[in-house]
């Protein structure tokens, strides 16, 4: 069965809508997935440091505490996948939800296998690489990406980077020199999962600046070609 190889995945929905959440949950859980909810962003904080969460099914207009300032306070101490939910058809919006940290959001309403696909999507590139046994470490100057743990470090020290971060990273990073364009990033790192706003490429390379480059503002790692788009250096 497919759920079997779900079974032992924790996922925590929230959102205020009753019937949102008892849909959700009922056909996660019909997938093996073991389900917490939360109708604020309170409860919301406090489930997640119960911890054993994988990944976060996060509205962003909720009462209490809204899902944007869930989304910033969990990334202070964790890179748990996180999916923003949004009523709103505003591209900002969206933006917004990815730079505090998100990993990818979702248009209300949605189609439940859309969401369903997502999540697997994004489970599998957390936990494929760590099945493997052998080392595969990409050192550049002061920065060393591990393949196989995902894991990067800056002068020694971890870098917590979210799933597409890290994607991102990886795939700059070992095909360094290769400019890309904003839609071969996009093409890239979301495929069909994602038809939105080319901005959110550029929202991600500034995120990944902010905690890889000494200078953000004058980026050593990953360059911009104008007119182009980006490329990790060669240098």
């Amino acid at each position: 069965m497919e759920g079997s190889k779900n079974v032992a995945k924790r996922l925590l929905l929230v959102d205020d809508e009753p019937a949102i959440i008892k849909g959700l949950k009922f056909s996660l859980e019909q997938d093996g997935y073991e389900i917490v909810t939360a109708a604020d962003g309170a409860q919301a904080l406090e489930e997640f440091q119960k911890g054993g969460v994988d990944l976060i099914l996060l509205d962003v207009m909720l009462p209490v505490m809204d899902g944007i300032e869930v989304c910033q306070r969990i990334r202070e101490t964790s890179d748990v996948p996180i999916i923003m939910l949004t009523a709103k058809g505003e591209d900002m919006d969206k933006i917004l939800g990815l730079e505090y940290g998100a990993d990818d959001y979702m248009t209300k309403p949605f189609n439940i296998l859309e969401v369903k696909a997502r999540i697997k999507t994004i489970l599998r590139r957390m936990g494929a690489p760590r099945e493997r046994e052998e080392s595969n470490t990409i050192t550049v100057h002061d920065l060393s990406v591990n393949q196989d743990l995902r894991s990067v470090t800056l002068k020694g020290k971890e870098v917590n980077l979210t799933v597409k971060e890290f994607d991102m990273l990886r795939l700059l990073i070992t095909n360094r020199g290769k400019v890309y364009n904003r839609e071969q990033l996009l093409e890239a790192l979301w495929s069909n999962e994602y038809n939105g706003d080319l901005r959110t490429v550029d929202v991600h390379i500034r995120r990944l600046r902010e905690k890889i480059e000494p200078t953000p503002s004058k980026p050593e790692y990953i360059l911009t070609k104008w007119g182009v788009g980006y490329y990790f250096t060669d240098k």
